[in-house]
């Protein structure tokens, strides 16, 4: 099943028995002395030292913390993992697994910015076991602190335990439908909760993502990817079915220097395809600030896969890195627009191998009206939409009305609605948002052309919580249900308002700003009292100023904004807020997020450096 994944099946089927520890041991038996991991560690030195495991090596050390935490706890025990960005976490990741827990992938304490969101889901998820390395232990220690020892997890050092535990370890009664893992969401539309991701939906996405991409034994992979979010971690996956092996980056060595990534991007002896994975922004940085220096050889023909997604793909991002790097090789169908969630494992859809991604222009008040139709590009009203591609083998996803539960036709859009082996089975200890996320009922499907066509008709279907719709057979997703603004009864795409906003002036910082609707009652400061009836819904924007431009009149901006989105939009501006860099609040995985923003909004949590109503 590894060098060839499917094999001739028409859809993918997991055996009932295979764990990702089979995946593991069949990778073993093949190619045990070859690299599975490499990472580039920037801590100590500016070019990074680079440190190794061959698949033997990590076997070997899987299976010797799996022993220790067999000592020290039950199956079914969460087991969570709070180390640093490195082999370390690997190791960790696959070892609570190995033991026959249920991982929980983390971070350290000193994370900026996630201290209440590692509470809550320490909290929710319950640890018996927490692992981490001897360096961080201390801040674990720490953060556990305010406990009664009684109630305090175990906590074990990863690269403490010796290598001879390994003969001690026992092979879990593990089976494909057993939880492997709680992938927690990252909070963008409600507190994090913690999805159960079987040992079947991970095989399954990972054959689904190899097959979408055309990626091989031959294919190597790159990631800066945070180990604790869903992309990333199934890139550290990905090496159980296909590649060569995979390098990792830490998420600040990017963020410090883009062209660190660029470079693992490069074609090395050997290299026949090269695959990662990134967020937009990311994107648009690596091209303003990760070109190599004048002179510096540098070789991107090999890139074929470089999957854009977590966030709404932009037109401007896709463009501006592809012309950044085409002078080095890169192809111009490199980077592959998806579509995917944490309740899908992560991966639902994408651009085909070879294929360069598709953009359309459609009507913008058609769209906000629920019907996507195209127009041409010179439009006033023209809106591009970039497509996700195409569904994964053994994926289904139907466009379906949110009130009815009923199919609709290609060209409207609905909420996506997904069935298939990769998704989740539900929440952790959530049993209510369970049943109405994961276990919903087509009412009614196409008599002709149905997206659900081979699908059982008691069969369940996950919720997204994500508008969309088909078009020419690929799946476009136009935004979050509960994110859309309406104003005097018409509909918003909060993505669409700002970047409108952010075309009208470049002084706001690109990719921070944040649309959303307040009842004009609620808005802070307002003239008209509390307890006005003027309930009606009104349009906010947040925006981050962008750098250097601490002289620009912030009158003149917020004018150009407001006559920018009335002309563009037909929607007035009820409040314009010009905030510092690094006000507007974001998920785990980087996204806005729109609905803490509002909160803090209402709260009067944010310093003006401009006041315009």
């Amino acid at each position: 099943m590894v060098e060839t994944p499917f094999a001739g099946q028409s859809e993918i089927e997991i055996p009932a028995s295979t764990t990702l520890m089979d995946l593991i041991d069949q990778r073993v038996a093949a190619h045990g002395d070859d690299v599975v991991y490499r990472y580039a560690d920037y801590s100590r030195a500016s070019n990074g030292e680079y440190h190794e495991l061959t698949w033997s090596e990590f076997q070997l050390r899987v299976c010797a913390v799996a022993a220790r935490i067999q000592q020290v706890s039950a199956p079914g025990d969460r087991v969570a993992v709070l180390c640093p960005h490195g082999l370390d976490y690997v190791v960790a990741f696959f070892a609570a697994i190995a033991a026959g827990a249920i991982a929980v992938p983390l971070f350290t304490p000193d994370e900026p910015g996630h201290s209440d969101r590692l509470r809550a889901v320490l909290t929710d998820s319950a640890p018996a076991v927490v692992l981490t390395t001897v360096g961080s232990a201390p801040g674990v220690r720490q953060f556990y602190g305010h406990r009664p020892g009684a109630s305090r997890p175990r906590i074990l050092a990863v690269d403490a335990v010796p290598a001879a535990l390994e003969a001690s370890w026992r092979r879990p009664d593990s089976t494909a439908d057993s939880i492997a893992y709680l992938q927690y969401t990252s909070g963008s539309t409600r507190t994090p909760a913690g999805v159960e991701i079987t040992h079947r939906a991970v095989a399954t996405n990972l054959l689904q993502l190899s097959d979408a991409l055309g990626l091989d034994a031959n294919c190597r992979g790159v990631t800066w990817l945070p180990l604790f979010h869903d992309m990333g971690l199934l890139c550290v996956i990905l090496p159980m079915v296909c590649g060569r092996y995979l390098t990792l980056l830490s998420p600040s060595a990017f963020i410090r220097r883009p062209y660190r990534w660029i470079k693992e991007l490069g074609a090395k002896p050997g290299d026949v395809g090269i695959f990662s994975a990134a967020p937009n922004f990311a994107f648009e940085y690596a091209a303003t600030r990760g070109r190599p220096a004048e002179g510096v050889a540098l070789d991107l023909s090999k890139v074929i896969g470089l999957i854009n997604g977590s966030e709404p793909v932009t037109v401007s991002a896709m463009r501006t890195f592809t012309e950044a790097f085409a002078p080095y090789g890169l192809p111009g169908s490199a980077i592959k627009p998806c579509y995917g969630m944490a309740e899908a494992t992560v991966f639902v859809s994408a651009t085909q191998a070879e294929v360069a991604a598709r953009v359309v222009h459609v009507d913008r008040e058609r769209l906000n009206a629920g019907r996507m139709v195209r127009v041409g590009s010179e439009r006033e009203n023209a809106v591009a939409q970039v497509s996700c591609g195409y569904l994964a083998r053994s994926q289904w996803a139907v466009i379906a009305d949110p009130e009815t539960g009923k199919e609709r036709p290609d060209g409207a859009v609905g909420e996506i609605w997904l069935h298939g082996g990769n998704l989740g089975v539900g929440y952790w200890n959530r049993p209510d948002e369970t049943v109405k996320t994961f276990r919903n009922k087509l009412v009614r499907r196409l008599v002709e052309d149905s997206h659900a066509d081979g699908v059982p008709t008691e069969a369940r279907w996950l919720r997204t919580g994500d508008f969309g719709a088909y078009l020419d057979g690929q799946l476009y997703v136009t935004g979050r249900v509960k994110d859309l603004v309406i104003v005097d009864g018409r509909n918003h795409y909060p993505q669409d308002l700002e970047h409108s906003a952010q075309d009208a002036s470049t002084a706001l910082r690109p990719g921070f700003v944040a649309a959303f609707s307040v009842p004009a009652n609620e808005i802070p400061g307002s003239d008209r009292p509390a307890a006005s009836e003027d309930n009606s819904d009104q349009l906010v924007i947040v925006a981050e100023r962008g750098a250097g431009i601490g002289k620009v009149d912030p009158d003149l901006v917020i004018s150009r904004v407001r006559a920018a989105l009335t002309q563009r939009h037909g929607v007035p501006v009820r409040d314009l807020v010009l905030v510092p860099a690094g006000s507007i609040p974001r998920t785990s995985s980087g996204k806005i997020a729109r609905r803490a923003c509002r909160a803090a909004y209402l709260n009067g949590a944010f310093t003006r450096t401009a006041v315009h109503r």
